[in-house]
């Protein structure tokens, strides 16, 4: 199976992505972990998959044009990414699959989200409501906090830090842990977060299925929810900033998205 390919990242989250308007290539855990491969493969930590919404019957009246299909760098399936869904856009908008001048509407796993290319070069995307949920305890590397548990439409354990040493320090090869066990059965996206002042974050992220990222939209989202303290957030992450606005009835993610290069692969079967 030959795809035609291109490799692009949101503040260095990065991601493989093609399109499949017919719904023809429904990938293998195994074809997504090739894919995602730094060294025998292309590399990224996750393959973005767009599928016209009129292939799929549950998408097909909901008024979107695409659905993202996202899948982790390991194979396993994941309900949304945010910092994906703005590569996704710029994707399809050089491909000239969808109209930039105005907003797009895109399925997901977590529901229906939409964006808009900003005149600074930025894409604002909407993120749906993050719930702020229970406390937890997130373990690490011999050290336990309490967290706090977020949903933007994938789970979140939001840790806060009391200084830069801690934060820069973590050696997030080695995975977080969380209690209660069944808090989150099907894992959970761990950000240890630093408050530098009301509106203003610095974060790091351990990404299930994945490990830690340069950035995770989601997760930004679930941080300035959790302790932001405003409705405007800048947050620094590893690969760059990003902004979110929680001012409306959805969270706003806004930041960059790049598309590096092109190309073609073949996929045994």
């Amino acid at each position: 199976m030959d795809i035609e390919f291109a490799k692009g990242h949101g503040t260095r989250n990065d991601f493989v992505v093609f399109a499949d308007p017919d719904n023809l290539y429904d990938l293998s855990p195994e074809q997504v972990r090739h894919l995602c491969d730094r060294r025998g493969g292309i590399g990224g930590d996750g393959v973005l998959r767009a599928v016209r919404a009129s292939q799929l019957h549950v998408w097909a009246d909901s008024g979107a044009s695409w659905f993202m299909d996202y899948r982790n760098a390991d194979g396993s399936i994941a309900e949304m990414c945010g910092n994906g869904l703005r590569v996704f856009l710029r994707f399809l908008a050089e491909e000239e699959l969808i109209d930039a001048s105005g907003d797009t509407v895109v399925g997901t796993r977590a529901g229906l989200r939409s964006g808009r290319f900003l005149e600074d070069g930025r894409i604002a995307v909407t993120m749906g409501c993050a719930t702020v949920g229970e406390s937890v305890t997130v373990s690490h590397d011999g050290r336990s906090w309490p967290a706090t548990a977020v949903d933007v439409g994938n789970p979140h354990a939001v840790v806060v830090l009391d200084s830069a040493s801690v934060l820069d320090g973590l050696d997030l090869t080695i995975t977080p842990t969380w209690e209660p066990v069944d808090a989150f059965p099907n894992g959970v996206n761990t950000e240890f977060v630093l408050r530098e002042d009301a509106g203003r974050l610095r974060l790091r992220v351990f990404e299930r299925g994945v490990g830690e990222t340069n950035s995770c939209g989601t997760g930004v989202v679930a941080a300035a929810a959790a302790v932001g303290g405003a409705e405007r957030c800048v947050v620094e992450v590893l690969g760059g900033t990003l902004e979110v606005l929680l001012d409306g009835p959805e969270a706003v993610l806004v930041g960059p998205a790049v598309i590096v290069a092109r190309g073609r692969i073949e996929l045994s079967s």
